[in-house]
């Protein structure tokens, strides 16, 4: 197996749920790194001076933090013996990159600049870009909508609702990073890692009903009456945004073949259970 410890930054996110036990299972030594304490771990916040200077040397770096932060945490790692590095970033650095939405402006820009300084590291680096990742009852995503879906028996939409989706569960990933460890052929390639099963986004929010044992009941909404409900909807909808609307009726799906070849990868189709 890959050398020991894995300095697993980002342990507590969603993939990292996934991902030690994963680690563990595969047999890798690793040492997981959180802003909250854990038996065993170790406790640094690698957005801060001292939190960078507080993680330990190591060759192997698995980071599910986000990518932006590497950019300032990437000469500490390796100062520290960095050989080795699996680091997720995020389709929306593509989805995203024409948004008029400023904050989503500012997540694109953040992640290419994680993303160049993860190619300019000088390190044998893997750089992992999933599409809509969704965990039952952890994600912001998939469980938001299965949240509202349950609160209100109705999920809005705006327009049809035939933009194209690949949710992709968190555990998937978590075993596409655990195989790029031991996979020479991932040494240098930003991989796109999509879900098994592309579906429209009605047919995203028809499954979450399934999930839920519940019969689907979709609004199909005109685009401008869905934008007017969503300010009246804020206070239960923190962080949506009138783009998210927009893209609704606009494919969102990527190649996901190289991954299937280097990485072996297999995801599950969209089912989700709640």
């Amino acid at each position: 197996m890959t050398q020991a410890p894995v300095l697993v930054l980002g342990a507590t996110s969603l993939v990292g749920r996934f991902a030690l036990p994963r680690l563990t299972a595969a047999g890798v030594d690793h040492a997981p790194v959180s802003r909250r304490a854990g038996p065993g771990w170790i406790q640094a916040d690698i957005e801060t001076t001292d939190g960078r200077a507080a993680l330990p040397p190591a060759e192997t770096v698995l980071s599910l933090s986000p990518i932006w932060l590497l950019a300032e945490a990437i000469d500490t790692l390796k100062a520290g013996g960095l050989k080795r590095l699996i680091a997720f970033s995020s389709t929306s650095v593509a989805t995203k990159a024409g948004s008029s939405n400023a904050y989503e402006q500012d997540v694109v820009a953040a992640l290419a600049r994680g993303e160049d300084a993860v190619r300019a590291s000088g390190v044998d680096w893997t750089i992992l870009r999933p599409t809509m990742i969704y965990a039952e009852g952890l994600d912001g995503n998939v469980s938001r909508l299965a949240g509202l879906a349950r609160r209100f028996g109705v999920l809005p939409i705006s327009g049809p609702g035939q933009g194209r989706r690949q949710p992709v569960h968190a555990d998937d990933l978590a075993v596409a990073a655990v195989r790029a460890l031991t996979a020479p052929a991932s040494i240098h390639q930003t991989y796109a890692l999509a879900g098994g099963e592309t579906l429209s986004y009605r047919q995203m929010c028809e499954r979450i009903f399934d999930g839920l044992g519940r019969r689907p009941r979709i609004l199909s909404l005109p685009p401008g009456l869905w934008r007017a409900g969503l300010i009246l909807a804020s206070p239960v909808l923190p962080g949506a945004t009138a783009q998210m609307g927009e893209r609704m009726d606009r494919d969102l799906v990527f190649d996901d073949n190289a991954a299937r070849r280097d990485l072996g990868w297999s995801p599950r189709d969209f089912r989700p259970s709640f």
